[in-house]
């Protein structure tokens, strides 16, 4: 089986639909997960990984061997993402980062008591309230384990500013965490003394 950077070599040399056939085949679905963690709709997302594809035909004869293929289709995802948010951004679109939303007072208590990965739902929720850039730092460190050097080359920074920024994202995850667990402590405590409060 052909390494990443041996089907680049051959797509290259040759032209041949197949050896590019089997880098979208490895990489599509990553490609799309990577595009949806950024912009956090399914129908963006896919657009977003055919346009990533077609660039690629082009931008491969560009590729040097210093990076993994991988870290290097990382790079033009995000950098194509962050393009197209700041395009999108600068046309009136709503942020994607909200507020976080206070339970409203109508909530059926039980769905909250009664979720069986409350903490899981909970992080993800802290997740999607980071900011698009907190978001992708951690994610490449944590989930992609890239290291920091890889990072660094797809923000174009220094390894020193990814370990602060990676500092700071851990930091505001932690504090959108506990947010979201106070918000329901809170939320819950109103609920019983609504509840004592009526014998």
């Amino acid at each position: 089986m052909h390494s990443d950077e041996e089907l680049v070599q051959l797509f290259v040399v040759t032209q041949k639909n197949s050896f590019f056939e089997e880098l979208y085949a490895r990489y599509a679905d990553k490609v799309y997960r990577k595009c949806l963690t950024l912009v956090k709709d399914t129908a963006r997302a896919e657009d977003f990984t055919h346009d990533i594809f077609l660039k690629l035909i082009f931008k491969l004869g560009s590729f040097k061997e210093e990076a993994r293929f991988s870290t290097w289709l990382y790079s033009i995802t995000y950098n194509y993402c962050m393009d197209q948010l700041r395009v999108n951004k600068k046309r009136g679109e709503t942020n994607l980062d909200e507020e976080l939303e206070v339970p409203d007072e109508d909530t059926d208590v039980s769905v909250l008591i009664e979720e069986k990965d409350a903490d899981a739902q909970r992080l993800q929720r802290a997740i999607d309230h980071l900011s698009t850039e907190e978001r992708s730092i951690l994610m490449m460190k944590y989930l992609d384990d890239l290291s920091i050097r890889d990072i660094a080359g797809v923000f174009r920074i220094t390894e020193s500013a990814v370990k602060m920024r990676l500092l700071r994202s851990r930091e505001n995850l932690r504090k959108r965490y506990l947010e979201a667990v106070i918000l329901v402590i809170c939320f819950l405590a109103k609920l019983i003394s609504e509840i004592i409060g009526k014998f």
